[in-house]
């Protein structure tokens, strides 16, 4: 609950929000601030009740405020650092390096993986919580998360990316370990593609 009294929790498909393309971000005020620290705790909410997965980053959309805003975590492998560096008004500015596939999750998308193909390497633009411009360069799976959450801000989910790649859907098992599904059965039959 931020200082207005509102409560934000986590969306999921098949919410049509997601699919909202976010609005730029004005001034950096204590509303904005009061948003941000919003994501963080339903962040770490969600990933507490999770054993084999880390909440590496969110946008802001996922908590229903379509505003161009996303956070990720300091250290993406440690689920116990819960510290999250601020992007506001998030843009790719160059697509560098190799296409390579690898898995991705969503908070939005309970429990379903996909194999996606993303850049290895990107440039960033955007403005941090003090309203300062920065540009980052980012590499690997870092550069994985940028473009995933920045699809966020434009109403586009990882799904998409991959809609039409049959072998490229998974679910995550009990165990931790994913698996393989039917894409036909389990995908289009369980509108996984919303």
């Amino acid at each position: 609950m931020d200082k207005s009294g509102k409560k934000y929790s986590l969306i999921t498909l098949p919410n049509v929000e997601l699919r909202k393309k976010s609005t730029k971000v004005g001034a950096v005020n204590d509303d904005i601030k009061d948003i941000i620290k919003s994501m963080e705790k339903v962040l770490l909410k969600w990933e507490s009740d999770r054993e084999h997965e880390v909440g590496v980053a969110l946008a802001a959309i996922q908590i229903n405020v379509p505003m161009r805003i996303v956070i990720i975590r300091n250290n993406l492998d440690d689920k116990e650092n819960h510290t999250f560096d601020v992007f506001i008004n998030p843009i790719i500015t160059k697509y560098e390096g190799e296409i390579e596939e690898d898995y991705e999750g969503c908070l939005s998308i309970q429990d379903i993986y996909g194999k996606v193909p993303r850049h290895n390497k990107v440039r960033i633009k955007a403005t941090d919580l003090k309203g300062n411009p920065v540009r980052h360069t980012a590499k690997g799976f870092l550069a994985r998360v940028f473009q995933h959450e920045i699809d966020h801000t434009n109403g586009k989910l990882f799904i998409d990316h991959i809609k039409n790649h049959e072998k490229a859907f998974y679910q995550l098992m009990p165990d931790g370990k994913l698996q393989e599904l039917d894409y036909e059965k389990d995908v289009e039959k369980n509108n996984i593609l919303w």
